[in-house]
């Protein structure tokens, strides 16, 4: 007898079926990615269906961290292992690229640049029944957020029609993106072989992906993390114009502060921060851009992120400024995982060459945008006004350790004056 999706059993048994590995040479005729190429047919679809086997050309599968949802899914037998999306109407909202940008193959290693055009460009591919899945779609929103809203009544900032309407909404261009990984580009930006890359990748996932070691002719890999959001006020197209006053913020996630407003941290805070700075920068004839990345707790996890909150907040002395990374480390065993080296790659595939005003004090950010050969002006800071109390020891252990302030450094003996309240309270 064998469970049956929904609870019921049946006295059939399961239908035996070879395990399929994927560590066998390429199908004859499976189509071939050459990363960097100028047009999309040159550079070939990105294939990583688990239903024709003999088509993949991708060490992994689509969507992400989702793709384990999915298999979930399938062995619940709500979701049928060779379904393929019905791409009808779901063209992007706005026409982003190409730019120069996407043919140079050290500038952009963890994204497909093409990824929105399927659809359009590989239109014969999918009559022949490839099964070619988007890895970026752009739409339109309305963004609301309560604190645009008290800049309204603050008289910050004023509703035009165009950018800001009267009940607080901003009007937004977005786009969701999929991390594509070009190995021997993101191996060449750690500074490492992509041998010892592609090991490293197998045997930390625990042996996930036996390609990684046994194809080494697949380059391209769909790696199991989250990927990112932009939210775009303004023309995406004036992105790329350098002549376009653009006001940018790269920020990665946080969902206790970004969602629920815990007040640990200033990530809300800065991000809703951004925002009204990009809806004026738009409003002055200019582009607003905030990129979203999934890297919750420095890429740590949140687990991980709350132990740290635990140690920080029994430690002998309290939670002190001076001890803010190092009982990071403690715990993690690295102070952060974000590591900004893939970070500038999605500026690049929407042609940004200058930010004119970066909302950001991350010295990491800033040393990555800049380091890839775009321009920055102006270094937007945090208002004071907008620090949380319990995070005056995140923002001043930040700024000793190198991060922008337009006002003194607080030095050793402040941070250790600096202190956060305790768990109890």
């Amino acid at each position: 007898m064998v469970a049956e999706p929904g609870g019921g059993v049946s006295a059939e048994p399961p239908k035996a079926r070879h395990i399929r590995l994927t560590s066998h040479s390429a199908a004859a005729g499976t189509p071939t990615i050459q990363w960097a190429a100028p047009s999309a047919a040159e550079r070939g679809p990105v294939i990583g269906t688990t239903s024709t086997r003999a088509h993949r050309n991708v060490i992994g599968t689509h969507s992400g961290s989702y793709s384990v949802y999915r298999a979930l899914a399938v062995a619940a037998g709500a979701l049928s292992p060779a379904h393929r999306a019905d791409l009808t109407n779901t063209d992007p909202t706005d026409v982003i690229g190409p730019y120069p940008q996407w043919s140079r193959p050290e500038t952009i290693v963890s994204l497909d640049p093409w990824g929105a055009m399927v659809s359009e460009a590989f239109a014969a591919e999918l009559a022949a029944g490839y099964d070619i899945r988007p890895t970026i779609a752009v739409t339109k929103a309305h963004v609301i957020v309560p604190e645009i809203a008290a800049a309204m009544a603050a008289g910050r900032l004023h509703p035009d029609g165009r950018v800001l309407l009267e009940n607080g909404a901003a009007l937004v261009t977005k786009a969701a993106i999929e991390p594509v990984w070009f190995l021997p580009g993101v191996a060449a930006r750690f500074g490492c072989t992509e041998t010892a890359l592609r090991r490293v990748l197998f045997e930390e996932t625990g042996g996930m992906y036996p390609e990684l070691v046994t194809r080494g002719d697949l380059e391209v890999f769909l790696p199991p993390i989250g990927g990112q959001t932009l939210y775009i006020f303004g023309a995406p197209r004036d992105l790329a114009d350098p002549n376009v006053e653009l006001t940018a913020r790269v920020h990665d996630e946080c969902n206790g502060s970004d969602v629920f407003g815990s007040d640990i941290c200033t990530c809300r805070p800065y991000l809703t921060h951004a925002i009204e700075e990009c809806i004026g920068g738009a409003q002055r004839g200019g582009v607003g851009l905030v990129a979203y990345s999934r890297k919750e707790g420095r890429a740590l996890g949140e687990v991980t992120k709350f132990l740290v909150y635990n140690a920080r907040k029994r430690q002998d002395g309290g939670d002190t400024a001076d001890q803010y990374f190092a009982r990071t480390e403690c715990v993690a065993g690295v102070q952060d995982m974000r590591f900004q080296e893939l970070m500038p790659d999605v500026l690049h595939w929407l042609g940004v060459r200058k930010i004119h005003r970066l909302v950001s004090m991350s010295n990491l950010k800033y040393d990555a945008i800049t380091g890839s050969g775009i321009e920055v002006g102006e270094r937007v800071n945090i208002p004071d006004e907008l620090i949380p109390a319990d995070a005056r020891v995140e923002i001043d252990a930040k700024m000793a350790a190198g991060y922008f302030t337009p006002g003194p450094v607080p030095g050793l003996a402040e941070l250790k004056i600096t202190k956060g309240r305790g768990l109890a309270r």
